[in-house]
């Protein structure tokens, strides 16, 4: 007997169930998620809307929301007494502009950090107010089309990006930024700078025997050749001098292979260096696991920073058993490899945004497992002792990405997850003035030290 199914149209919607379902159970999948199982009940949903006995003060909350948050104890970065100290002490001498202070910062973060949003008003906020030491970090290529930093533009052509998501370099070796690049002879990037001032260029490949050759121009002024051909295989760079009107950096391959993995910016004065390290899709296993750790341990020292951010959370969000069972360690394991590569730098846990589903109904809610994500966040970082800062309510706790979805101008997109840039703003400045407030207590308390230890050493000297 004939089935009642043809066999090739029952394939498809068989296959098709089965690509919109498994991004729901495998991380690595996040990015190819086009379909929120958990709104399935909404379709069928044919209850009636409640009518609102005042639908004109309602239409006027939808269209302006609360959308800079009142400032309140959620809004500053908790933790133990001088679990700062380190990036605080170090922004000190940044704004007394003492010779060679700066401050560098390292965000680690998922999509939004990719597209540079919340980073770049950040750190726009900190270079206006304690001076620009230079953009910092900024890969090769553009592995996404959405990698974007402000300030910072790149065209290229030639290369391979190896995502650390992807787990593509066997070896475990994907420089700071966490994307390998390779390159034969003919590939190229161009870098375009909106601002002139960097005078110098930091290169960061990867070298090893036969490995390929380069050459570094400033517009039409010839920089220099880069030889990546080594004796034994690892990590180097290249620190070199640029002119400082230069707005147009080129990086072209003349002999291959080479792999590369990024360029930094840099300028003479003190100043504050904020490097934005997005990934995109990526999870708190990715630096645990995928990474190797001597390398990354070896690009943290070389980058000498004064705070590591450690901003993950979204992507886990969707995942409840990842959550409760190896989400922690996971956690734990970035803390350790941090602190042994620089135990003098502060790490700051920094959660997630909020992030929007439909619920039954038609709101837009907060995903489940978000605030329990947060809250163990806030557990790891007083365990281990780092500071903590609560994105999640200091922008406004659950509901938040439903009302600035619903905003005019919206805030997020329509998957309710990454911020338009208006909306990164509000992020930005909510993180900056945590910043600020922890900076300026932090000085508040040096003061009064230095008044009793005045006191004390008077009272010593008396007869």
């Amino acid at each position: 007997m004939r089935s009642p199914w043809p066999l090739k149209p029952t394939l498809v919607l068989a296959t098709f169930g089965v690509m919109i379902t498994l991004p729901q159970y495998i991380p690595q999948w996040y990015n190819w998620r086009i379909y929120e199982w958990a709104a399935a009940p909404a379709v069928f949903d044919f209850q009636p809307r409640n009518h609102s006995s005042n639908p004109v003060q309602d239409e006027a909350e939808r269209l302006r929301p609360d959308t800079v948050p009142v400032r309140q104890l959620d809004s500053r970065i908790a933790g133990a007494t001088g679990a700062m100290d380190a990036f605080y002490a170090a922004l000190l001498l940044t704004e007394r502009q003492q010779p060679g202070a700066i401050t560098r910062i390292i965000h680690f973060g998922d999509s939004p950090t990719t597209a540079d949003l919340i980073t770049a008003d950040v750190r726009s906020f900190l270079q206006q107010n304690f001076g620009d030491a230079g953009h910092g970090i900024y890969l090769i290529a553009k592995p996404w089309a959405w990698y974007a930093h402000r300030g910072v533009d790149v065209s290229s052509d030639g290369w391979t990006a190896y995502p650390a998501t992807l787990h593509g370099e066997k070896d475990g070796r994907y420089g700071l930024g966490g994307v390998s690049f390779t390159g034969q002879t003919g590939a190229y990037s161009k870098f375009k700078l909106r601002q002139p001032g960097h005078s110098s260029l930091i290169l960061s490949y990867f070298g090893e025997p036969g490995a390929g050759t380069l050459t570094v121009d400033a517009g039409d002024v010839h920089i220099a050749d880069v030889e990546t051909s080594q004796p034994q295989p690892g990590a180097a760079e290249t620190s070199l001098l640029i002119p400082s009107e230069a707005q147009e950096i080129t990086v072209r391959v003349t002999h291959g292979p080479v792999r590369l993995f990024s360029v930094q910016f840099r300028k003479p004065a003190p100043g504050v260096i904020y490097d934005s390290i997005g990934l995109n899709g990526t999870w708190a296993g990715v630096l645990a696991t995928y990474v190797n750790e001597a390398h990354w341990a070896e690009q943290l020292r070389l980058a000498k920073p004064n705070l590591v951010v450690v901003n993950y959370g979204t992507n886990e969000s969707g995942y409840r058993d990842y959550i409760e069972s190896s989400y922690p360690k996971d956690v734990r394991e970035i803390i350790r490899r941090v602190r042994n590569a620089v135990p003098e730098a502060s790490i700051l846990i920094m959660s997630p945004m909020d992030r929007g589903a439909r619920e039954a109904g038609g709101a837009i809610g907060t995903v489940p497992a978000l605030p329990q994500l947060v809250s163990l966040q806030a557990k790891l970082a007083a365990e281990n002792g780092c500071a903590f800062f609560n994105t999640f309510q200091a922008m406004g706790g659950p509901g938040t990405m439903g009302k600035w979805y619903m905003a005019e101008p919206r805030l997020v997109n329509a998957d309710f997850i990454h911020p338009l840039p208006s909306g990164a703003r509000i992020v930005g400045t909510l993180l900056y003035q945590a910043l600020l407030d922890g900076y300026n207590a932090y000085k508040l308390r040096q003061f009064r030290q230095n008044i009793a230890d005045a006191r004390s050493t008077s009272e010593t000297r008396k007869p």
